[in-house]
């Protein structure tokens, strides 16, 4: 069988496609880190996320042994009516929950649904399995207390980038432990599903540093652990899942491969592949994005509500 990438896009107007190839045209494309010290650099020099007005309320939350910092909104409007786990990308490497804050208050007033930002430990400090092992944790208490504690056990889970492998990885480690159906729905954006350097999008990205950093001390061949790389998972018992990615990102071919062995394992996967974007798109200041974000904000929506 034989079709064009095309076949795959989202309907989205052409227009938004226009001002996407011409904003990325005049943007000078950036690399990550390439050593430690390149690291900590770019931390230093990261600027501090805009707040949100009403702002997070910042606590701790503690199951299975492991107490991790979390950022909460609450809908502005009324009690929620679900709770959103949303796990921020940045490579393993960098960044916090508070870089999702903007994003986390409209989604909770837009939904009328609490949003939980995890503050996961950041490699290299803290290499796998730490940052799965935070998130695990959040996902744990949300199971154990989101009814008591915001009134619902509507849950759903999402992440970008590094942030929808720790999404899905979590998954798999509840779908083990038998509760994760208790999740409705993961939006994942742009996913990084293979750290081996096995498959097509893995071998393009085997020299980057994030990847000596989150799982350097990793033998290679122990690399396919699907609690590092999903791609490699038993992927069967999972609650429905959003895949999005562009159609210019590096990792559009093992997005292509996830939708498809997610599919296999008889989950329910809806994937959009959006033209003229690279990875991490939905962050970027383009109508297009804006486009993505409604899409994906609208899909939880269902999904929380319970409807198909």
């Amino acid at each position: 069988m034989r079709f064009a990438l095309e076949a795959l896009f989202a309907d989205v107007p052409a227009e938004q496609v226009a001002e996407a190839r011409a904003f990325y045209r005049s943007r000078v494309a950036g690399r990550g880190p390439a050593t430690f010290e390149e690291l900590q650099g770019a931390r230093a020099k990261k600027p501090a996320p805009r707040a949100a007005v009403p702002p997070a309320v910042e606590e701790t939350v503690e199951a299975a042994g492991v107490r991790v910092p979390v950022r909460v909104f609450l809908p502005a409007d009324g009690p929620p009516q679900g709770v959103y786990l949303g796990i921020h990308g940045g490579g393993f490497y960098m960044g916090t929950a508070a870089q999702g804050d903007e994003r986390h208050r409209a989604l909770a007033d837009a939904l009328r649904i609490a949003v939980i930002g995890v503050d996961y430990r950041l490699a290299p400090e803290h290499p796998w399995p730490a940052a799965p092992d935070d998130c695990e944790a959040v996902a744990l208490w949300l199971v154990e207390e989101a009814e008591a504690r915001f009134g619902t056990s509507r849950l759903a889970i999402g992440g970008s980038s590094a942030g929808a492998t720790l999404a899905l990885a979590t998954l798999l480690r509840l779908r083990d432990r038998g509760v994760a159906d208790r999740f409705t729905g993961a939006a994942l954006r742009f996913g990084t599903w293979d750290l081996s350097a096995r498959t097509p999008s893995g071998r393009l990205i085997a020299d980057e540093y994030f990847i000596q950093a989150y799982v350097g001390h990793v033998p290679e061949r122990d690399r396919t652990l699907p609690d590092i790389s999903p791609l490699y998972a038993d992927l069967s018992g999972l609650p429905p899942a959003l895949l999005v990615v562009g159609g210019d990102d590096i990792l559009l071919e093992d997005n292509l491969t996830m939708a498809g062995r997610l599919s296999a394992a008889g989950n329910d996967v809806e994937l959009r592949v959006y033209p003229a974007a690279p990875h991490g798109f939905t962050g970027h200041p383009t109508a297009l994005a804006a486009t993505a974000i409604d899409g994906v904000n609208s899909w939880l929506r269902d999904r929380i509500s319970g409807r198909p």
